[in-house]
């Protein structure tokens, strides 16, 4: 038997499932997570979008925050943690996903500023160079925090780079004043 208790409930149930706000993002046919859980802290989805290089898909990228922001500057210069997430649809190389995220820095800072980052660009290519060739499918997540750059390939921590100076650079390759796809700043911005 039908109750008015049974149609209420199924009533909510169905406002749930609509609401915007609690469904999964997708792009390039990639589900995204609403949040993530980072050292311990529960990260929400900023924006997603899809890098592409000349008609070819790269990777869907997802920047989570633990406040959503529409302002680049503030979510660069944030000490609170960030995750950036890279879930490649190709195979690449890890030389040149390294060699465009280095594109990236060159392409927003100073040759000064960018003297200045050289170690830790270093120590940050030799852990990119360590993963070898990527696959199709596989995730590579960078977390940013007042205290460096972590970074893990499908969920296996593959080592830090001390220092906010670098976290604060390496973000700018997506959100800069010269990003590596404007399209994809914007969607990171969830606009």
């Amino acid at each position: 038997m039908i109750t008015s208790h049974s149609v209420r409930r199924a009533a909510l149930l169905a406002a749930l499932i609509a609401a915007p706000g609690l469904q999964a993002a997708e792009v390039a046919g990639v589900r995204i997570d609403e949040m993530q859980n980072v050292g311990g802290k529960e990260l929400v989805l900023n924006g997603a979008g899809l890098r592409s290089k000349l008609f070819i898909k790269l990777y869907v990228g997802a920047l989570y925050v633990s406040q959503k922001s529409a302002a680049p500057a503030a979510l660069i210069d944030s000490a609170a943690p960030r995750r950036m997430s890279l879930r490649l649809l190709r195979d690449i190389g890890a030389d040149t996903l390294h060699g465009a995220l280095d594109d990236g820095l060159a392409n927003n800072h100073t040759p000064d500023e960018l003297n200045a980052l050289k170690p830790a660009a270093d120590q940050f290519a030799a852990l990119m160079k360590g993963f070898g060739k990527l696959k199709e499918g596989d995730t590579v997540a960078i977390d940013f925090s007042a205290d460096g750059v972590s970074v893990s390939l499908n969920g296996e921590s593959r080592g830090k780079v001390a220092g906010p100076a670098f976290a604060r650079a390496l973000l700018k390759v997506w959100l800069g004043d010269k990003p590596a796809d404007a399209s994809l700043k914007k969607a990171l911005l969830g606009s």
